[in-house]
């Protein structure tokens, strides 16, 4: 299973090489298009998994192989995780440049889904700032990546959903920070219009900028933004610990009135709220993080997200996503909203791009929630918008057409041993 639970796949079989000189052996003796490259499996559907074919867990491949402390130069093997870098580097005064809203993603999984953050308007993506790789392919052994020497591969390998090739290493340009707190002010806003206005006011001061929305507000929308920078602050700093979920919670739980009402506290709560406080990094930039297994809160049978996003311009298509959804009475309470920077794509298949990207999280109900997820996509579709494949289960072969219309550029850097389960289904492919 991927982190949404859904779908659930058999594989024939799952690789786990300790040592980066294994890969070659793996890759060239595996069946053509059998393969895939498995991190901590973070992404939400499908474009993890490979059913009823191979994987191959890079879980050990977890090196720091050098650290340039004086430029914040890290080179690590794709398994190291976003959260062993930052436990070891924040002390040393360094950060990621950009990161995803969890720390618990490998560095191959954030390059191959090439990952953004609540900086994307001044970082971009995390691909944007990887100097370079070193790519392990079937037919070629290792290959060097970077803008100077197979650079065309390496915008292939950044976004690419890991069916390049298996990432041995890469070279990652890390950010200077002074320490590990947040400056964070919070600012509620009632429609789509405000949410605009201090969108682009926080962009201009603000270096992280993020937006939680009520769902079942239909089109009268309301949210709260929350916006921060580095601090100079030095106090004393304790890594946020939590609770884990033990299992499954029943389906009933998470019922419309349950979210509905979390929901409208949440919103009020935080309208009380002081508006400008200090707050260490993990909770700014992982409040799921300290919640161990939290997916388990949805049921025994997952959960799906949906994360899309829309030209500036169609705000009236994104009011029609709020009452579709309102109505449907399958409202998310992970609602985020955050407008992307117009920096260039790092990848050839990277789903940023100028506009307002929408995340909402959805129990699975079977075909009600696909039901809903479909009409959604008309609205998406119509309005010129894209779906992002790491959170993906369900996208049709025309909503991947309509997302990424030039994704057939990209074929010609598939390796011929790798393929999954979500490319096989977009593409209406075997391979």
């Amino acid at each position: 299973m991927s982190w949404g639970r859904y779908p659930r796949v058999k594989h024939e079989h799952v690789h786990r090489p300790a040592w980066n000189d294994q890969l070659g052996e793996i890759l060239r003796s595996a069946p053509s298009a059998s393969v895939l490259p498995y991190g901590l499996g973070r992404s939400y559907g499908d474009s993890c998994l490979n059913s009823g074919r191979r994987l191959i867990d890079c879980r050990r491949l977890n090196r720091f192989l050098a650290f340039d402390e004086n430029r914040g130069v890290l080179r690590c093997e794709s398994g190291a995780t976003l959260s062993d870098i930052i436990d070891t580097s924040l002390p040393k005064g360094w950060f990621l440049p950009v990161t995803p809203g969890t720390s618990f993603v490998t560095v191959g999984g954030a390059i191959a889904n090439d990952v953004h953050g609540k900086n994307h308007h001044r970082a971009g993506t995390f691909g944007g700032n990887v100097l370079g790789l070193g790519l392990e392919r079937s037919d070629y052994g290792l290959v060097v990546c970077n803008a100077q020497q197979n650079s065309d591969m390496f915008s292939a390998t950044v976004g690419g959903l890991g069916l390049t090739g298996l990432i041995a290493w890469a070279d990652i340009q890390l950010k200077r920070v002074p320490g590990p707190w947040i400056e964070v002010e919070v600012v509620p806003f009632r429609s789509l219009e405000a949410f605009l206005d201090l969108s682009a006011e926080s962009d201009v001061d603000f270096e992280y900028t993020v937006a939680w929305v009520d769902c079942f507000a239909g089109r009268d929308t309301r949210g709260i933004l929350l916006r921060g920078n580095h601090s100079e602050e030095q106090r004393r700093f304790r890594a946020k610990r939590g609770p884990t979920v033990p299992f499954a919670f029943p389906n009933w739980i998470l019922n419309s009135f349950v979210v509905k009402a979390f929901n409208a506290c949440y919103f009020h709560s935080h309208c009380l709220r002081k508006k400008s406080s200090l707050a260490p990094y993990d909770s700014f930039f992982y409040p799921l993080d300290s919640i161990h297994h939290w997916n388990l809160m949805y049921g025994r049978h997952g959960f799906v997200q949906y994360q899309c996003v829309l030209p500036t311009a169609s705000l009236d298509a994104l009011k029609d996503l709020f009452d579709r959804i309102a109505s449907s009475g399958m409202g998310s309470s992970l609602g985020v909203l955050k407008k992307f920077g117009s920096l260039p794509p790092s990848g050839m298949l990277s789903f940023p791009r100028p506009g307002l990207t929408l995340a909402l999280d959805f129990a699975m109900r079977g075909r009600r929630t696909l039901a809903l997820l479909e009409t959604l996509d008309e609205i998406v579709r119509g309005a010129g918008g894209a779906l992002y494949p790491a959170k993906d289960a369900r996208m049709s072969p025309a909503m991947f057409e309509s997302s990424f219309p030039n994704w057939r550029r990209f074929v010609p850097y598939i390796d011929p041993k790798m393929s999954s389960s979500f490319w096989r289904r977009v593409t209406e492919t075997q391979c």
